[in-house]
């Protein structure tokens, strides 16, 4: 039975991909307002893409202040389940345009891999489900509800409207996401825990205005060497996070050597890792804080004068059992207790999502542990946390109750998603493919 189906996925696969470049093509990035077009238009082929592909019905829709989102449908035969496919058809920025080896927005293949941005976050997912529907030749065995939302990487602000929404149109017994990654190239994965999240604006003040930096400089604290003295305060020597009141907890024996994280990272030769226990715990079970913005000035221009004030953006990813809003609070207590030199400092949140742990046991689990060591030929799956954040599953678990989720990807630890030469192994995105089609089999028989 494998057989037939790895030939009606190989069969399908140059059309696929053909499709998957085109779409990575339209740089559908949701966080730049003048890109906004663009998105339509993502979302616009995607529609069509699942017209082509045999859905009775294809549709753009949004709540009101939200992106477009793609809802599609293939019926369910008599008797059978019906599987909701989840995936994203927006990008993040491509940054500094120089940082990529060729134009993010024309995919190129380089040694087994296609570089773009979206190749593989999350246009790849978008392609890997329709891939499974074109190899039924668009009868699928089960029933098949796709949802291609437009605002992944800005949130999902208006994502629950949505569900909400259209709740009758999603509803479904099993539901797959498509936004994660595997272990490795070769060795598959079941993602079994996300991280949360959160963010939050830090603002130092010590002074009404700029001075000059040799005829004050001395007594007078700057904003800029206060604020990094705040955020230093963050970590203990050690490099765990400091700040009192974030849950920890403990992965699974998972284990992941330290050199093949590292190789996996692209940690410099003598830089050490930071933090205490397995790599797989402070990947995915314990907080971390990372500061990914500031506004101070620029080396480029800088002038002789002591700064007024200086501002960061802290990233908080928070383990499986923490409250959001009580991370959020034990973040802004402890950076306004932590003042250096009496400086002020304000903290504005941003954002923040709740991580998630999902139950694998039962028989939907079963069905995809046996497509995915099918497909990659007998290498059982590895059921891994992942420290990144996709709050919505939460969500989707609180409005579904009834369903079973199931979170995979088309990812491995070189794609590099969300930075510069993002990229696609087509060799394990042939995998993907092949065993999303062998799950919508295997669940014929659950």
């Amino acid at each position: 039975m494998t057989t037939d189906l790895r030939a009606a996925v190989d069969r399908v696969l140059p059309g696929v991909r053909r499709d998957l470049e085109a779409l990575v093509r339209i740089p559908s990035v949701s966080a730049d307002p003048a890109r906004a077009d663009d998105v339509r238009r993502s979302a616009q082929a995607v529609a069509d893409l699942a017209r082509d592909a045999g859905a009775a019905e294809s549709r753009i829709l949004s709540v009101e202040g939200g992106a477009p989102a793609v809802v599609a449908s293939w019926p369910a035969p008599e008797g059978m389940p019906t599987v909701l496919l989840y995936a994203h058809h927006d990008v993040q920025p491509t940054g500094d345009p120089d940082a990529w080896s060729s134009d993010p927005f024309e995919p190129t293949e380089r040694d087994g891999r296609l570089y773009g941005r979206g190749t593989a976050d999350d246009k790849a997912g978008v392609l890997a489900h329709l891939a499974a529907v074109r190899a039924y030749e668009g009868r699928p065995p089960v029933g098949v509800r796709l949802f291609v939302e437009g605002e992944e990487e800005v949130g999902s602000p208006t994502f629950v409207p949505f569900l909400e929404s259209h709740r009758d149109l999603l509803a479904a017994d099993v539901i797959v996401v498509a936004d994660s990654a595997n272990w490795a190239v070769g060795v598959p994965a079941l993602t079994t825990s996300l991280r949360g999240f959160a963010l939050v604006q830090v603002e130092v003040r010590t002074l009404d205005h700029h001075l000059h930096s040799g005829m004050y400089g001395g007594p007078v604290p700057d904003a800029t060497t206060a604020l990094v003295r705040l955020l230093a305060t963050l970590h203990d020597g050690r490099g765990d996070v400091a700040v009192a009141g974030l849950v920890a907890g403990r992965a699974s024996e998972v284990d992941y050597p330290e050199g093949d994280f590292r190789a996996d990272a692209g940690v410099l030769d003598g830089v050490e890792l930071i933090g205490s226990g397995s790599i797989a715990d402070r990947l995915w079970t314990r907080p971390a804080l990372t500061v990914i913005g500031m506004d101070v000035p620029s080396v480029d221009g800088a002038a002789g004068v002591l700064q007024p004030v200086a501002r960061a953006t802290v990233s908080a990813r928070l383990a499986p059992g923490q409250d959001p809003d009580a991370a959020v609070e034990a973040l802004t207590a402890h950076l306004t207790s932590h003042a250096p030199f009496g400086a002020h400092v304000t903290v504005t949140p941003a954002t923040a999502g709740p991580a998630t742990a999902l139950d694998t046991s039962g028989p939907v689990y079963d069905a995809a542990r046996a497509a995915l060591r099918e497909a990659w030929g007998g290498v059982a799956p590895v059921e891994m946390g992942v420290g990144g954040s996709i709050p919505f599953i939460a969500e989707i678990a609180r409005l579904f109750p009834g369903s079973s989720v199931l979170v995979t990807g088309v990812e491995d630890p070189d794609s590099r998603a969300h930075g510069a030469d993002e990229s696609l192994h087509l060799g394990e995105f042939a995998r993907v493919c092949l065993a999303e089609a062998l799950l919508l089999r295997h669940l014929t028989s659950g």
